[in-house]
């Protein structure tokens, strides 16, 4: 099962809630091979980021949306490489209101690479 525009319901608006179900749809291959280095990763990111900003998202909704994929990462797979180990190790580190500006700093890194 493809996992795009699962968390856009019928009216259009996003739902952040749906990211772990959607996120748990995707195949271990697929999974494995945007995880496998962290450019991979960062072109993912910034192809989910530019349709959520053609769905009309604002930063702040980019921002929620990255902290709960950024939990189900941290949660459920294992870093990769040592960027994703930084990364995961700043998410463990940090408190709900750290992990949620560490969201705004993703996107605007990924929104920078692009």
């Amino acid at each position: 099962m493809n996992e795009n525009n699962h968390m856009v319901n019928k009216q259009g608006e996003v739902d952040p809630s749906e990211v772990r179900d959607v996120m748990g749809r995707i195949s271990n291959e697929r999974s494995e091979e945007i995880l496998q280095n962290f450019n991979q990763f960062v072109s993912y990111l910034n192809e989910r980021i530019e349709l959520g900003e053609k769905l009309g998202l604002s930063e702040e909704q980019l921002a929620v949306t990255a902290e709960k994929i950024a939990g189900y990462l941290a949660e459920h797979k294992e870093p990769k490489n040592r960027e994703e180990y930084l990364l995961r190790e700043l998410w463990n580190a940090g408190n709900k209101e750290q992990q949620h500006q560490l969201s705004h700093m993703l996107v605007n890194m990924v929104k920078n690479k692009g």
